[in-house]
């Protein structure tokens, strides 16, 4: 892989894949899925560059500010539909919750916010979005590259015959499930013997809670605290909790919550139409970030999550 030149793709300018991928890139993907280069040739055949992809990319939602973010997901309705996801898989979510120790609502918040409870899966063929992107989207080409490694993997341990639809990114189900994570994070919830993310709500809740099993969620833990700040705010970059309570109390901030000094803690803001709020964010906060790699995205989660379990008395 390191001797890939991914320009050289980008260089054939092919909307369709009117060719074989050449030698070195099917054996890559090859030595990635487990399947034969015959094989990789064969599921590849036909695979198109989609320009509204490349588009889609370059201009993701985490990159607005959050006095516009936070109205596409935090809506009347979205969470009304959610009550009633709830209520309707309320047996389901209660088992998850006590297997997982991951609370119900953040489990139906990120369905939510992913996928309108499976009403929004996407649009784009899973494969040829990871083939647009692994051999187009030169910034990130390596990791898509992997990615379709991994989708031509388990499409063939699910038996799929044609590719199912997903997102631009190639994430795909009801929890929006990228192949890696599809591999490594999904459950049979419901035990009928297959990992069915797309028709199957047991499945979908269950492989989130795994996942956030996996990555650490911490029942009973605080996620974020709203914080005022004197001085400078000490912000840093990245989304690690590389200070403490202790040290952003010395630097000006205090956050509306009362914990040990040494808890691990990091400083957000996050831009609104006039001014800027502080959050002191958490463990579970950055568990979030594992789901999606935006501040802006955890916190409409979270923040979804927390009117999900007012509004459902838990």
């Amino acid at each position: 892989m390191s001797k890939w030149k991914w320009g050289l793709a980008a260089s054939l300018a092919l909307p369709v894949m009117a060719q074989p991928i050449p030698t070195e890139q099917a054996e890559a993907l090859a030595t990635l899925s487990g399947l034969s280069t015959e094989e990789v040739q064969s599921a590849m055949a036909g695979a198109e560059k989609n320009q509204k992809i490349l588009d889609a990319i370059a201009t993701p939602w985490e990159a607005k500010p959050w006095y516009q973010y936070q109205p596409i997901f935090l809506t009347k309705e979205r969470l009304e539909k959610g009550l009633a996801f709830w209520r309707e898989h309320e047996a389901l979510l209660a088992k998850a919750e006590a297997e997982y120790q991951v609370p119900a609502s953040v489990i139906v918040a990120i369905i939510g916010v992913e996928t309108y409870y499976g009403r929004h899966m996407g649009t784009y063929p899973v494969r040829d979005a990871l083939y647009t992107l692994g051999f187009f989207y030169e910034p990130r080409a390596p990791f898509f590259f992997k990615e379709l490694g991994q989708y031509l993997k388990l499409a063939k341990e699910q038996g799929w015959q044609q590719s199912p639809k997903g997102s631009y990114a190639g994430a795909m189900g009801m929890g929006q499930f990228i192949p890696s994570s599809y591999q490594h994070f999904a459950v049979d919830f419901d035990q009928d013997g297959k990992r069915d993310l797309f028709e199957s709500p047991a499945d979908a809740i269950g492989s989130v809670a795994n996942y956030f099993h996996e990555h650490g969620w911490q029942m009973g833990e605080p996620v974020l605290a709203k914080a005022e700040v004197k001085g400078q705010a000490p912000v840093s970059k990245g989304l690690e909790l590389d200070s403490t309570l202790g040290a952003l109390a010395k630097a000006g901030v205090s956050p509306a919550i009362a914990m040990a000094e040494d808890t691990p803690a990091k400083l957000f803001t996050f831009e609104l139409k006039d001014s800027t709020d502080y959050q002191v964010a958490f463990h579970n906060f950055y568990v979030i970030t594992r789901y999606n790699r935006s501040p802006l995205y955890a916190r409409a989660v979270w923040t979804l999550a927390s009117q999900l379990e007012q509004a459902h008395g838990g």
